[in-house]
């Protein structure tokens, strides 16, 4: 049997390691874009399930503090609150809230389309530009963001508002809401708004008294239900005016129980 012929032994040549600036050794993911896009998934996850959560804690739990109170009182403008179950506040009020602010409320699922696009029509048309805002909008607006127009803020106000209606029932909303939002500097719910202004729980509002406090939800740090201006009147009077025929909700097979 014939042999391989003999020769010198075959060199082992030693591995390389290959390494990229900063010292750190090349890896299979380009680098340093592994990292970068472990954060942006993190955060992209936050988002998406943040809104969940806290939606589905608030469901049970009152809310206590706001960004929007906090912002309020580094300005100064201090805090008083005190958190009131719906079925301790006045029908009346209840009421008044819809016909000034969300005359839709019960219907719609946290957008009324047909107001958005008479806003739209209205400024296209150059009359300036009016709130066409929900109820819900509102209540994402005032539990979860803070005070301002900017772009951001409205993006974050209609991507939140799908959840809050999912999440909570029509009672729950009203009641979140009537009880954050601003009635006036350092002032908050329905509660802490009667007795400042009327000097009585949010139990005994008449109608009159209901419809100031609707009057100035638009702007409460410029109008006061105690000193209301001609124009609140006015406002107040239209507001009462509508009440009746509001929408009642809890009544035979309403399908938004809020009272």
């Amino acid at each position: 049997m014939v042999g391989r012929p003999a020769g010198p032994p075959e060199e082992t040549l030693p591995r390389r390691r290959i390494f990229v600036r900063g010292g750190g050794r090349a890896r299979g993911d380009g680098g340093g874009g592994g990292w970068f896009r472990r954060v942006l998934a993190a955060l992209l996850l936050i988002v998406l399930v943040l809104p969940a959560v806290q939606v589905a804690f608030h469901r049970y739990v009152p809310v206590w503090i706001t960004p929007l109170q906090v912002q309020r009182i580094a300005q100064g403008h201090g805090m008083t609150r005190e958190w009131t179950p719906l079925e301790d506040m006045s029908p009346e009020l209840i009421r008044a809230v819809i016909a000034a602010e969300d005359a839709q409320f019960c219907a719609h699922w946290g957008f009324d389309f047909r107001e958005i696009r008479n806003a739209f029509r209205e400024w296209r048309s150059g009359e300036g530009i009016r709130g066409a805002s929900t109820i819900s909008m509102q209540t994402a607006r005032n539990v979860f963001l803070w005070a301002g127009r900017d772009p951001v803020r409205k993006v974050l106000e209609a991507y939140l508002t799908p959840w809050i209606e999912a999440g909570w029932s029509k009672k729950r909303i009203m009641e979140v809401y009537l009880n954050v939002i601003e009635w006036g500097p350092g002032l908050y719910g329905a509660e802490a708004a009667a007795q400042r202004y009327f000097g009585k729980p949010a139990a005994d509002l008449t109608r009159r008294e209901a419809s100031l406090l609707a009057a100035v939800l638009p702007g409460p740090l410029q109008w006061s239900p105690a000193d209301p201006t001609s124009y609140l009147q006015r406002r107040a009077g239209t507001i009462r005016a509508r009440i009746p025929s509001a929408p009642t909700p809890g009544e035979g097979n309403d399908p938004c129980p809020v009272k």
